[in-house]
């Protein structure tokens, strides 16, 4: 896994009155034991990829209470299991990452949402948006005002997510509804306290099962009760929310000298406000602030009666609202017309960027022009701007120094990572058979489309790889190439890709990631992972069933050995047999491999046992210095170095310490017949008597093979 939780899950065993110390996700955790929650399930991805982690880590605890807990296969399979609380008041909880996770879950929460929740139902979504996300740039208040599901957007402190937590579970239950509770990558990562409650088992949980089954009609999605439903959402749910959020104060309300002015923000954004207004002199270090805000923690529903008491009376309104399309601007504005309140002016876009991620810099500058127009003139007159301008000066002055703008760092594949050497096979195939239309996919091997392979034309989502090629595939001239990582083929690809290829006859190539993790999400499990079933017998296999589903045409290959994978792809693309081609590309995750080698190796060690370490390096004296071996395999452990000849300058290539011996730079020299530069050692640690024999006759072999100096030398 990316990061074990082995010892940090310890404190969800704090009771009531104990402190707890931590970081976000873990304090979501607690919330949920202290919550009552009966089950759990989600799928991992960015910022929330590490509740799953902490949930597998905690299993002995989750067991002590009777929560079950089940990873799921895609995030549609754990919004269903959602569906135990229609009927029954059991409270349950997923997560997964916001929106390409919504999207996949959508068919199932959109009969939660209309079928209604008689326990409590909670979705913890990863909100990934901005800068540093990894998906297309989308918000969940869509989805959530579409299906009139509830939107939570906790501060970004740990009392305020605890509570949300809790709350939400008692708002879905008060108001028959599905929750979600959004958590961006800083409330994910915050690190904070906040006093414990006890751990609660439900009342219902795989301790204490369900006995009978309820029957109503009423909670099925058919018609006419779907009809009944809609109008229950509107004249029922909608109502017993906002009463709710009202009366619990979910939203809150940090009151200022500055009764002309006022900010609404997102809660998941507070903390961006308050540190801009530190700046500004208008706010400390403890949360007394200046200027009144209005912070949703809840930002679907609004409440109406909050909203214009908060702004009567105020000159100026900025609201920070991130992302496109500004639903709270145009709602807040409609609220403010039906209800008569006039004379407040509504800044928010018109200041701050359309789109794009609010970062601190953005807030500052976004406040500071609101202020510069709506703060009265006088002796304060022009701050705001002269902050605005100092930040430009610093911006410019920072670029003079560094001369040039700071070069792109673009994502790329791990060092030894095996799914490199498929896309060197594919680089040097494309000698023999051309270029072709290649599928990308979700997950690593989408860094191929980055240099130095540019390998990849279209991605469409999370193992959609194979089904994104049939409509090229049947206009394009040469087989289309389509990508796709075990965890894709787990998640959805097995049945919107090879089956329907199958079943439809399509005549493409397939080539089947398999590094046995989720690994571009932090190496979470999956049912092929090593190790990975409660029931290893009933483990399932990539190949069989390919071959169930009427795959004829099927290789496996170590991903290492490029020539093999060479031969593969050329004999896929020429051959005149018809139907699918399928090519599992097996080799572990580099990356998850030495996470689980390193403590052996280390333990070895200290016991004084043998270990062998393969490396591999660059005799600079035969190096020709083209640097082919770069260009075809990208490994960030090859780099160059200064020629040792003075007759030549071009700089040869070198292997540095990060080199995890996995052989790629040797197999792509021989594969595409580059040089013989490269060569393989053992370092040897905790030698034995024998391997101290060995070495010294080979030193006394080389010694008389090498010529003498005198030999050598220029006459």
């Amino acid at each position: 896994m990316e990061r074990s939780f082995k010892q940090e899950v310890q404190s969800l065993r704090l009771g009531a009155g104990d402190t707890f110390h931590g970081e976000g996700i873990l304090a979501v955790t607690k919330a949920l034991l202290q919550s009552g929650v009966s089950y759990v399930s989600g799928y991992p991805g960015a910022p929330v990829s590490h509740l799953v982690d902490v949930l597998t880590d905690a299993s002995d605890i989750l067991d002590d209470l009777g929560v079950h807990f089940e990873p799921a296969a895609n995030e549609a399979g754990a919004a269903a299991m959602l569906g135990a609380s229609i009927q029954y008041p059991i409270r349950g909880a997923v997560t997964w990452k916001s929106v390409v996770g919504t999207n996949v879950a959508s068919d199932a929460l959109s009969n939660l949402a209309s079928a209604g929740v008689t326990g409590g139902a909670l979705i913890i979504v990863g909100e990934d948006y901005g800068e540093g996300a990894s998906i297309i740039q989308e918000r969940t208040h869509a989805f959530a005002m579409k299906s009139q599901v509830w939107l939570l957007d906790p501060r970004p402190n740990l009392p305020t997510i605890v509570g949300m937590v809790e709350h939400g579970f008692a708002l879905s239950e008060a108001s028959n509804t599905p929750v979600m509770l959004e958590l961006r990558i800083r409330a994910c990562h915050v690190h904070g306290s906040f006093v414990c409650k006890d751990n609660r088992a439900a009342a219902i949980s795989r301790r204490n099962p369900i006995a009978e089954p309820k029957f109503d009609f009423a909670r099925f999605c058919l018609p006419p009760w779907t009809y009944s439903q809609e109008k229950q959402k509107i004249d029922v749910r909608w109502p017993a929310a906002v009463q709710y959020i009202s009366e619990h104060k979910l939203n809150e309300v940090f009151t200022g000298k500055h009764d002309h002015l006022g900010i609404i923000v997102q809660g998941g954004l507070y903390n961006g406000v308050m540190r801009s207004l530190q700046r500004l002199g208008l706010a400390d270090a403890y949360g007394a602030t200046d200027i009144p805000i209005y912070v949703l923690n809840v930002t679907y529903p609004l409440i109406p009666s909050e909203i214009t008491d908060f702004c009567r009376g105020k000159k100026d309104m900025l609201i920070v609202e991130e992302g496109q399309p500004n639903y709270l601007e145009q709602a807040i504005k409609a609220t403010l017309q039906e209800r008569n309140v006039t004379g407040s002016a509504i800044h928010g876009k018109n200041v701050l960027p359309q789109a794009g991620e609010y970062t601190g810099e953005v807030v500052v500058t976004g406040i500071a022009k609101f202020l510069g127009s709506a703060w009265p003139q006088g002796e304060t007159a022009g701050q705001w701007k002269a902050l605005t301008e100092e930040i430009r000066i610093a911006k410019e002055r920072a670029a003079d120094l560094l001369g040039q703008p700071v070069p792109v760092r673009p994502p790329g594949f791990c060092v030894g990572c095996p799914e490199r050497p498929v896309f060197s096979a594919i680089k040097i195939a494309e000698k023999k058979i051309g270029k072709t239309h290649i599928t990308g996919d979700v997950g690593c091997h989408i860094f191929a489309s980055l240099a130095p392979f540019h390998l990849g034309n279209t991605m469409l989502g999370y193992g959609l790889g194979l089904a994104s090629g049939a409509g090229i595939a049947a206009n394009f001239k040469k087989r289309v190439i389509n990508i796709m990582g075990d965890g894709g083929f787990w998640h959805n690809g097995l049945t919107t890709g090879v089956t329907n290829a199958v079943a439809n006859g399509d005549d493409g190539i397939l080539i089947i990631m398999k590094n046995g993790y989720a690994a571009a999400t932090g190496g979470q499990r999956i049912p092929t992972s090593p190790g990975s079933p409660r029931v290893p017998s009933r483990q399932p296999r990539i190949d069989k069933v390919l071959r169930n589903v009427g795959v004829k045409w099927l290789k496996t290959i170590h991903s290492y050995t490029v020539s093999s994978m060479l031969k593969a792809l050329v004999e896929a693309s020429t051959t005149p047999e018809r139907g699918l081609k399928v090519i599992i590309a097996d080799g572990e995750c580099q990356l998850e491999r030495q996470r689980r080698i390193r403590p052996l190796i280390a333990k070895q060690l200290s016991e004084g046992k043998r270990v062998v370490r393969t490396r591999f390096g660059i005799d600079p004296d035969v190096c020709t210095g083209d640097h082919s071996c770069i260009r075809l395999s990208g490994c960030p452990s090859l780099t160059i170095a200064p020629n040792p000849d003075p007759l030549r300058k071009d700089p040869v290539a070198k292997v540095d310490n990060n080199c995890v011996g996995c052989g790629l730079c040797g197999e792509v020299a021989h594969a595409a017949v580059l040089c013989p530069s490269f060569y393989r050692a053992e370092i040897i640690q905790n030698p034995t008597w024998w391997d101290g024999i060995v070495d010294r006759v080979r030193r006394v072999i080389i010694g008389a093979l090498r010529p003498s100096r005198s030999a050598t030398a220029v006459q």
